[in-house]
């Protein structure tokens, strides 16, 4: 079993920085497909950005240039680091794992964290 906790979030004016934080348990970490989503009230969920187990990253286009993802395997964390901070970041974000990383075509994210509120103010 997975367990996510994440921590970070809060209440920043627009143009602010926020950074987020996932500590992961239960398995190898090194071998997980790491994930940050993020749900707005009446909205669906949305990616905003991963890091697979090798390494690979990607961004939604509305967070590029602003945030950054990174992991550290020996620490079992994934961070996401929010800059310029806009309105319309404003949601609950939530870390996601996928255990399976080495044995996934595709990323299959099957554990997820409580979520931690961003709010933006303008």
């Amino acid at each position: 079993q997975v367990q996510l906790v994440e921590s970070g979030g809060g209440l920043v004016q627009a143009g602010g920085s926020l950074r987020l934080s996932c500590a992961a348990s239960g398995r190898t970490f090194s071998n997980f497909n790491m994930g940050w989503f993020r749900q707005a009230p009446g909205k669906d969920r949305e990616k905003v950005a991963t890091i697979s187990w090798s390494g690979s990253i990607y961004y939604a286009d509305s967070v590029k240039g602003r945030f950054t993802i990174s992991r550290d395997n020996a620490k079992s964390t994934v961070d996401l680091q929010m800059n310029s901070l806009k309105p319309e970041d404003t949601a609950v974000y939530y870390c996601a794992a996928d255990p399976r990383g080495p044995f996934r075509i595709r990323p299959q994210y099957d554990y997820w964290g409580q979520g931690t509120q961003v709010t933006v103010s303008s």
